[in-house]
């Protein structure tokens, strides 16, 4: 006989306590990608404006690229040993690798060791991030009362979107109260170092969190068993992958991305460009749980279909639109649109991915799924829409990348076809 499910009221501080370090996590990767070209300028110096953005882009892509690895060792570490712990773990990762970025000479201090312990610190970020999603994720499943799971999982996302409204709030305040060349030269750290000073008040969160009523319910698989398991169900996590593309891209095209995006590709104000940002983080916040509490009531996947056949249709049309007579008011409407598109694929989205994983491997598959999605796809989107536009010579280039990933959404979605309707 299970417990009976804790009300919904009762659960709104453990949800806050769990999504603080998901917000931390996300504030620490918009601020590299908001100021990817004043941290170039610092620690990548070269030939061309071109050459060192790429390679602060790609430092920034590059710490992606441990998520998989993150994935799969912190993720059976948390399906081994508990929910909480493993929330724990990612918090201390997140902390070193943001100290080390925050804290670090430029080049013309220390050389050549600069960008490689600028690349250190994106790296280590990136073993965290790579389960801390799947462990908020699972946490807050595993605590959802019955009928409430979409509801409940979708504030993973939106907790990030407070560090995006976050992140660009503090860009505007800074943008008016200092010069480009302070910016340039110091002002770009003050960020990190907020992160830095917000760490510990998320860590004493987080040491007040229970375990899992479901997790305790069970005995823990070894790691090898998780592992095993794990590889026996590799097309569950390509599948899981190919879902989550159409997640990544478009949220790091319209955060991340945005800035240079407005700045380096359509010269419009750098404040605008925050402006902009703040408003898309606002709205993701509002539709990503407006969105997974409505798959609550008609399900997954119809939402999902929906949404990227919507997007198939406008994005590309819309990047054209933007292109043809770059303007604040365009950018915005565009961006707006497009965080819609967003925040009702990832409200469903999220609940189903932790729906189709077995329990056993809860953790690890979709942290594993998300990890590789965001690393060959989402985090590199701002370098590959800047190479993409480059080498095209088209500004509205990204919109096809957008597109390609809302097909590769709509594939696995019509692939999954056994996923519960409405699974608690």
């Amino acid at each position: 006989m299970t417990a009976p499910a804790a009300a919904p009221s009762r659960l709104l501080w453990p949800v806050v306590r769990v999504a603080s370090g998901n917000f931390l996590e996300m504030y620490d990767f918009q601020v590299f990608g908001y100021y990817a070209a004043p941290i170039a300028r610092s620690f990548f110096p070269g030939g061309s404006e071109f050459a060192g953005l790429m390679l602060s882009l790609a430092t920034f892509g590059a710490g992606f690229l441990m998520r998989p690895l993150g994935a799969i060792a912190l993720g059976a570490y948390v399906d081994h040993r508990g929910r909480r712990a493993g929330l724990l773990l990612t918090l201390s990762l997140m902390a070193i690798g943001t100290f080390s970025i925050a804290c670090t000479p430029s080049y013309a201090t220390l050389g050549i060791f600069a960008p490689l312990l600028v690349l250190a610190g994106r790296l280590v970020q990136g073993l965290s991030a790579g389960v801390e999603n799947g462990g908020v994720s699972v946490y807050l499943s595993e605590i959802a009362p019955p009928g409430r799971k979409g509801f409940f999982v979708a504030w993973q996302t939106a907790s990030q979107q407070v560090g995006v409204m976050f992140t660009a709030a503090l860009g505007l305040v800074l943008a008016s109260r200092l010069s480009p060349a302070e910016m340039n030269t110091w002002g770009w750290r003050i960020p990190f170092l907020i992160g830095c000073a917000i760490i510990p008040l998320v860590f004493l969160l987080r040491r007040s969190l229970e375990e899992t009523p479901e997790f305790q319910r069970k005995q823990p698989p070894a790691t090898r068993e998780i592992l095993r398991t794990l590889a026996a169900h590799w097309t569950l996590v390509v599948r899981g992958t190919m879902l989550t593309v159409m997640t990544t891209v478009s949220f790091y095209m319209i955060t991340a991305y945005t800035p240079t995006f407005g700045n380096a590709v359509l010269h419009l104000a750098p404040r605008n460009n925050m402006i902009v940002t703040l408003c898309v983080g606002a709205s993701n916040f509002f539709w990503i749980p407006v969105a997974g509490a409505l798959s609550d009531r008609i399900g997954r996947r119809p939402m999902l279909i929906t949404v990227t056949v919507a997007a198939l249709m406008t994005v590309y049309p819309g990047f054209l639109w933007l292109a043809a007579a770059p303007s604040f008011a365009r950018l915005m409407a565009l961006e707006l649109w497009l965080s819609f598109l967003f925040g009702c694929y990832n409200g469903p989205m999220i609940a189903l991915l932790t729906e189709i994983m077995p329990p056993a491997i809860r953790t690890a598959g979709f942290s594993l799924s998300y990890s590789c999605a965001t690393a060959f796809f989402g985090g590199f989107t701002p370098a590959i829409s800047t190479y993409l536009i480059q080498a095209t010579g088209s500004r509205a280039v990204p919109g096809l990348w957008l597109s390609f990933a809302a097909a590769c959404g709509l594939i696995a979605t019509i692939l999954t076809r056994n996923c519960p309707r409405n699974a608690h």
